[in-house]
C-alpha cells in the first residue's frame, strides 16, 4: 500500500443505477464502489487472502495463489460487467486547476425514463477536488449552471456540496463526491465554480470544467449484482 495513503482520502462512495422499472426513477447503489484516481491506489500490495472488506469481494473475485496480483474474475463479475458496461463506461475526463485547486469532473450517462408521456434522461457525475498548494483551502459554495438541449438554462447556489464543507489541508488534500442530474432532452452542459477559502480569509471562485451530457441507446436497463 502506497506510504501516504492516508493523505489521499476521498468521500466513500457508491455506484448508482436507475431502478429497472421503464416508469421508476428510483435509484439503486452499490456502496463502497466507485472510480478513484491511480494516484490514490497504485502501486497497492497485499498479502491478505480478502485484502478488501467489501460484500461483493468474494462474488466477483477468486483466489489464485499462481497470478499477480493473485486474483481472477468469476463468471458473477464478468456477466455483470457485460450488463452494465454502458452505464460505467467513461467518455470524458475534464479538468481544470484555478489558483492551485484542481477540479477533475467524470461524466456517466445512466438511462432514460418515461415520465408523465415524456423521457427525463439521468446522469451521474463525479467531482474530484485537489489542493496542490502548500495553503489550506475549504469549499464555501457552489454554483452550478445547467443547460438542456430543450433550451431551459437552470441556476443552482447553494452551501457546500453533498451536505459537506470539505476542508482540502496537507494531511487530507482530496476530496471526491459524485451527484446526480435530469434533463427532459437528450443532451445538454453543465458548468460552475466553487467558491474556495484560504487560511487567511482570501476567497476566490474555482472553475468546474464544463462538459457535456450526452445520451446513448437504452438497450438493457442495468441489474444489481445476485450471489452466484
Amino acid at each position: 500500500m502506497r506510504p501516504d495513503w492516508k493523505k489521499k482520502r476521498a468521500q466513500t462512495e457508491a455506484v448508482t443505477f436507475l431502478g429497472n422499472q421503464e416508469s421508476s426513477r428510483s435509484l439503486y447503489a452499490i456502496p463502497g464502489l466507485d472510480y478513484v484516481a491511480h494516484d490514490d491506489i497504485i502501486p497497492y500490495t497485499s498479502v491478505e487472502r480478502v485484502p478488501l472488506q467489501h460484500e461483493l469481494f468474494d462474488k466477483f473475485l477468486m483466489h489464485n495463489p499462481d497470478k499477480d496480483p493473485p486474483f481472477v474474475a468469476q463468471e458473477t463479475l464478468r456477466a455483470w460487467q457485460k450488463k452494465n458496461h454502458p452505464w460505467l463506461e467513461l467518455s470524458d475526463v475534464h479538468r481544470e486547476t484555478t489558483e492551485g485547486v484542481r477540479v477533475t469532473v467524470i461524466p456517466f450517462y445512466m438511462g432514460s425514463r418515461e415520465s408523465q408521456n415524456s423521457a427525463v434522461y439521468w446522469w451521474r457525475y463525479c467531482i474530484r477536488l485537489e489542493n496542490l498548494g502548500p495553503q489550506a483551502v475549504q469549499l464555501r459554495e457552489r454554483h452550478w449552471r445547467i443547460f438542456s438541449l430543450s433550451g431551459t438554462l437552470e441556476t443552482v447556489r447553494g452551501r457546500g456540496v453533498v451536505g459537506q464543507e470539505p476542508l482540502l489541508a496537507r494531511h487530507a488534500p482530496a476530496f471526491q463526491y459524485s451527484s446526480h442530474v435530469s434533463l427532459q432532452a437528450p443532451s445538454g452542459h453543465m458548468w460552475g465554480t466553487f467558491r474556495m477559502e484560504r487560511e487567511d480569509g482570501y476567497t476566490f471562485d474555482c472553475r468546474i470544467p464544463p462538459f457535456s451530457l450526452e445520451s446513448k441507446p437504452d438497450e438493457d436497463a442495468p441489474v444489481a449484482p445476485t450471489a452466484a
